[in-house]
């Protein structure tokens, strides 16, 4: 029997709104649980995930699926579900960062995602998403990127 085999990692970035903190540690964790379920539903893996208020990281192994529309179903579902626990002006920006890894990259990306408390006590979201667009080769537009 014919399989199809696929394993295409990626490092998914995006903020909430305006980059308004409201992903308070009340409900880190537990909108990371979630978004593990939404991601698993979809026949993906999340391997790791971790953020600050303002933005999270994810870092996805996407198998057969298109990265727009798994993005799609995890913002439009954690919304809708952070919403019923009370923070009632949640919003994902309407952007994001999907990056291509290699398996090699895994553990330095993990690593990366994990630190991001600490590495944003001197570093805005904007600098870092900056960054990670000039390390992987991709031109932004500032007019349209923070939306």
């Amino acid at each position: 029997m014919p399989q199809s085999l696929v394993k295409i990692l990626v490092h998914i970035v995006f903020s909430t709104k305006n980059r308004v903190n409201l992903i308070t540690p009340e409900i880190e964790n537990e909108l990371y649980a979630y978004i593990y379920g939404i991601i698993e539903n979809n026949g993906a893996k999340l391997i790791i995930a971790n953020g600050t208020p303002n933005h999270s990281h994810f870092l996805v192994s996407l198998g057969r699926n298109d990265v727009s529309e798994l993005i799609g179903d995890v913002k439009r579902d954690s919304s809708s579900w952070i919403k019923k626990k009370g923070v009632r002006d949640f919003y994902w920006q309407r952007g994001y960062g999907a990056f291509s890894i290699g398996e090699s990259q895994v553990a330095a990306v993990s690593e990366y995602i994990r630190n991001q408390k600490e590495r944003h006590k001197s570093e805005t979201y904007e600098d870092e998403f900056r960054a990670l667009c000039r390390k992987y080769g991709v031109e932004i537009d500032e007019r349209y990127v923070w939306d």
